[in-house]
């Protein structure tokens, strides 16, 4: 692994388990097999080496999930939140540190081009195209809609270990909920909820 990497996943990791005070340039370095001055002569600072490492770790690649033409919007959604999910559900140690700590350090969490970000701008242009398209009923709050389906496949990547008596169903089993009754909001041709 590139030394650049290998001090950006030893960043990472410390960070999600002890937030900014306890990643230590001198825990990162030993972490990462380096020394301090490495990590300075790469990053120049602390705080600009953490959030290079939360930008890193939570942004998500460059594809998109939906396509430019919506033709069906259970399949299309369905396979945008699980991927939108799993991505949130891999990078939740260091998501969830960030939300602990982003009135003390809001300069950590990358806002633009995090996962969420981006996942929140596809999903606002594609709803967007299924009015006009016939897919969806007409004069929809569709910023309303898209925070509403955003936000609940966020809290359950963040919240499922942490309250398993709301998080009953499998991830998939609750992600076809989620899209079903999200679908049904919107007025939007859906088939009905079947078990996988």
């Amino acid at each position: 692994m590139p030394l650049r990497d290998r001090i950006l996943r030893a960043a990472t990791e410390l960070y999600a388990e002890t937030g900014f005070r306890g990643a230590t340039t001198r825990q990162i370095a030993r972490r990462a097999g380096v020394n301090e001055v490495t990590l300075f002569r790469h990053f120049g600072s602390k705080t600009a080496l953490l959030h290079e490492a939360i930008h890193c770790a939570c942004a998500r690649p460059g594809s998109r999930l939906l396509p430019e033409r919506p033709q069906a919007p259970r399949e299309e959604l369905l396979r945008w939140a699980r991927a939108t999910w799993t991505e949130l559900w891999q990078c939740r140690g260091v998501i969830r540190t960030a939300m602990g700590e982003c009135e003390a350090h809001p300069e950590l969490y990358p806002k633009e081009g995090s996962a969420t970000a981006t996942a929140a701008r596809e999903l606002g242009e594609y709803l967007e195209r299924l009015p006009p398209s016939g897919l969806a009923a007409p004069g929809l709050e569709l910023t309303a809609a898209g925070a509403m389906l955003l936000g609940t496949l966020f809290a359950d990547a963040m919240t499922r270990e942490i309250l398993p008596c709301v998080y009953r169903e499998e991830p998939a089993a609750a992600i076809d909920q989620y899209v079903t009754l999200f679908l049904r909001a919107i007025g939007a041709e859906a088939v009905p909820f079947q078990e996988m």
